[in-house]
């Protein structure tokens, strides 16, 4: 028999993740967010209850996957009765938040009696919705060997990176090398505008050329239009920055590219438009576009 899901944190990511597992077969059991309203309006879609409390979801489900969005929401929900009654429970934590958390996450989980799998996600929302997230994955092997059939229902790939905090610090520096080169492309193209030439056209000797590159891909043409629905916020390209730029701090290295591409995206939040999408870096460098 398939492990009921439970999920904790049901925004734009866990609700599609939910959808997904739902339609795959398993039964998700119950469902938690801080937006009540949220919840209840999955659970109804779903099927399931929507808890009034985080130990309710861990009563209710033998698998607990959670997509929250730092790590104080991490740590507020494994402090406020997550782990009640969890042995033998599984917890899935997908949010990107920093490695010691997972670690922090881990040690916890193992005192209660339960088992925890860091699957750090680098996709968006429309691959939560159709199963094809790419997924780095942490912590203890049996643990991840429990996860994997979950885990293969979200994917089209996830990858067992190490012990608990390892696949943080990859995702850390996946979107560290994203967000960078996010920021490059909007200047490119700022620049190109500016000189008079066809965008358009532009885009395409990148994709031909060393300019080439996956956020050329996703948000080339969305720069151009100015389209920036979100489906990764400025705010949160600004936190896994920070994420990396700490990791590089530890070791006593100095990454002047990303510690200029997290002032662009702190620069956004502060310009109050930290939920557009990471393409909308692309408003601080056209002309005519910068925020008062």
């Amino acid at each position: 028999m398939a492990e009921k899901i439970g999920f904790v944190g049901v925004g734009r990511m866990g609700s599609n993740m939910a959808r997904r597992l739902k339609e795959s077969g398993y039964a998700v059991a119950a469902v938690y967010d801080v937006n009540a309203p949220a919840a209840q309006a999955l659970a109804q879609e779903l099927g399931c209850p929507a808890c009034a409390e985080l130990k309710e979801v861990t009563k209710l489900s033998d698998v607990i996957i959670t997509v929250v969005t730092d790590d104080k929401a991490m740590k507020a929900i494994y402090n406020g009765g997550l782990l009640s009654r969890s042995r033998g429970k599984l917890f899935i934590n997908c949010a990107t938040v920093t490695p010691e958390v997972h670690v922090w996450v881990e040690a916890k989980a193992e005192k209660a009696g339960a088992q925890t799998v860091e699957a750090c996600m680098a996709s968006s929302i429309t691959q939560a919705r159709e199963g094809t997230l790419y997924l780095m994955c942490g912590g203890k092997p049996e643990a991840f060997e429990r996860a994997k059939p979950i885990l293969e229902k979200l994917s089209a790939s996830n990858r067992y990176i190490g012990t608990s905090g390892t696949a943080a610090q990859v995702k850390a520096l996946v979107n560290m090398v994203m967000n960078i080169n996010t920021a490059g492309l909007a200047e490119g193209l700022g620049l190109g505008e500016a000189l008079g030439l066809d965008l358009t056209t532009l885009r395409e000797v990148f994709s031909q050329t060393g300019a080439n590159s996956g956020v050329l891909r996703t948000d080339g043409e969305d720069m151009q239009k100015r389209d920036h629905a979100c489906f990764f916020s400025a705010a949160h390209a600004a936190k896994d920055s920070g994420i990396a730029l700490k990791l590089g701090k530890a070791q006593g290295l100095s990454l002047p590219l990303a510690t200029a591409t997290k002032k662009q995206y702190d620069r956004m939040v502060e310009k109050g438009l930290g939920e557009l999408d990471k393409s909308g870096i692309a408003e601080l460098t056209f002309k005519g576009r910068q925020p008062s």
